[in-house]
């Protein structure tokens, strides 16, 4: 859908924003956005920088997989459904999923793709401490039958290993990424762009690698730049210094020419988590009333100038059949609040969530609390939240980003044992329903089942799901074949150039 509106961004932030980024797209010996007979760089500003050096076993994974040069088993088409990848084929017996690995796919250090590779990046996986989140709860093992076969095995049946594969944190890498105590992704992926250098949490290049098994990229290469500044993200996109620029804040996206921005429904929640485990939400009485006194559309119309969906539940519009599932969900009396104190936290890196955050803390003074607000760079924070050193936490979480469905990341959330669950929530009921979800084949019978869990998690009031975010991406007006993935797992492609 683009954008009904234009506006000009005003001179004076324009001239603020863009000196942030001067220069920033310049690499060594070449000009970022210059190229010969076969086009230009793309030159990519991104919002969050690495937090884990680019570690396909952590978040940065979707950085690997949005360039293009890390990849895995099994992807997922626009339905949600799967498809082949580095594997051409597999099938079930029982426990055990085998996988046939394509032929003629060579790793960019010119290692061969094989099974022992994709043994080895698998089991790395599984052994990780903290466990990529797609595997929360799930005990897998894999194992070479011949030297083109991998056999997964897990504890437990489990009807979405495929698409469990799918998910960027399993990705498969050559042997060199995992000889140190982290995994190193430079010069090991085996995608159509070769990641060739990062400069810490500022910069990072990507060539072309011209022997990739789907075909030679119509780009020569990436030029990455990390661009916290949602102001300065848009602004480089206006003065011409990024060809792609992800996740626009709203707040920009009226400013810029509506040719330049797309904006796409996404499966993407903004929701204020609970501190279940301690702390005043521990009652679930003083929960209700923060629930009760969370205006949600007004944060929709104030702060993201209506280019949000006020939620209904924790999954949105990106899922069409989860409102038709849901039922009615019985909730704790609302207390009194008498003027406790309370701690938000938040993080900086998406532009609207301060403002969310500032929103909240006068709509909950208003029901009777007292609201600090504790806002930095997500980097800076999210062990505190995890920790649950807060009372409350905002947080823009994908509900569908790795497995492409939503029972995975409700348990890594709200499970008892959940690698993610900021509301510290330990509800034996909680726990029930997300292992039922968990184990229902795919189809009308698993919706079903997530939609349970769902209303099992709500009715803790562990988490106020507040609204439902679009993806505004910015292209300029030279790119060609960008993609616009409501996951966020696809930008740059074997496909997309600058002309």
């Amino acid at each position: 859908m683009r954008l009904p509106t234009r506006r000009l961004l005003p001179v004076p932030a324009l001239a603020a924003a863009s000196a942030l980024l001067t220069g920033c797209f310049s690499g060594d010996g070449t000009t970022a956005g210059s190229g010969g007979a076969d086009g230009k760089r793309v030159r990519l500003a991104m919002m969050q920088p690495p937090r884990s050096g680019l570690s396909p076993l952590s978040d940065d994974a979707f950085k690997l997989s949005r360039w293009s040069t890390a990849e895995t088993l099994v992807k997922l088409d626009a339905a949600g459904d799967t498809r082949p990848a580095l594997a051409t084929s597999w099938r079930r017996d029982g426990l055990s999923w085998s996988f046939e690995i394509r032929d003629g796919v060579t790793f960019h250090d010119g290692t061969k793709l094989d099974a022992d590779a994709v043994v080895r990046s698998l089991t790395r996986a599984a052994g990780a401490s903290p466990k990529p989140r797609i595997l929360d709860g799930v005990e897998l093992t894999a194992k070479a039958a011949d030297a083109d076969t991998v056999t997964v095995t897990t504890a437990a049946e489990d009807p979405l290993v495929p698409q469990r594969l799918s998910s960027p944190q399993l990705a498969v890498l050559a042997a060199k990424a995992y000889t140190g105590k982290t995994v190193n992704p430079v010069g090991a992926g085996t995608g159509p762009f070769e990641l060739t250098k990062v400069n810490g949490t500022s910069t990072a290049t990507l060539d072309r690698y011209d022997a990739y098994w789907g075909g030679r990229a119509k780009a020569p290469g990436i030029d990455v730049r990390f661009v916290p500044d949602g102001t300065a993200r848009a602004a480089a996109l206006r003065s011409g210094e990024a060809d792609i620029v992800e996740s626009v804040p709203v707040s920009q996206a009226a400013l810029l020419d509506e040719d330049l921005v797309t904006e796409v429904p996404m499966p993407r929640t903004n929701t204020l988590y609970l501190n279940t485990g301690k702390g005043v939400f521990k009652d679930a009485s003083l929960r209700a009333a923060a629930r009760e006194a969370i205006d949600a559309e007004s944060i929709v119309k104030g702060v993201y100038e209506g280019r949000a969906d006020v939620a209904e539940g924790l999954l949105g519009p990106a899922l069409p059949w989860a409102a038709g599932l849901r039922t009615p969900v019985t909730r704790a009396k609302a207390g009194d609040p008498a003027g406790r104190t309370v701690t938000i936290g938040t993080f900086t890196d998406r532009a609207e969530l301060p403002e969310v955050a500032a929103a909240l803390q006068q709509q909950l003074q208003k029901a009777g609390f007292t609201v600090k607000l504790d806002v930095r760079e997500y980097a800076n924070i999210e062990s505190d939240a995890l920790a649950g050193e807060f009372d409350a936490f905002i947080l823009s979480r994908a509900t569908v980003l790795d497995s492409g469905d939503p029972a995975a990341y409700l348990y890594s959330d709200f499970a008892s044992d959940g690698s993610f669950n900021i509301a510290q929530l330990k509800n034996p009921s909680v726990d029930a329903e997300l292992r039922q979800a968990g184990e229902t084949p795919a189809g009308d019978a698993r919706r079903k089942a997530v939609i349970a869990a769902e209303a099992a998690v709500l009715a803790t009031d562990a988490a106020v799901p507040m609204l439902h975010e679009r993806v505004v991406q910015g292209d300029a007006a030279g790119v060609v074949g960008a993609a616009h993935d409501p996951r966020e797992r696809e930008l740059v492609t074997a496909a997309t150039h600058v002309k």
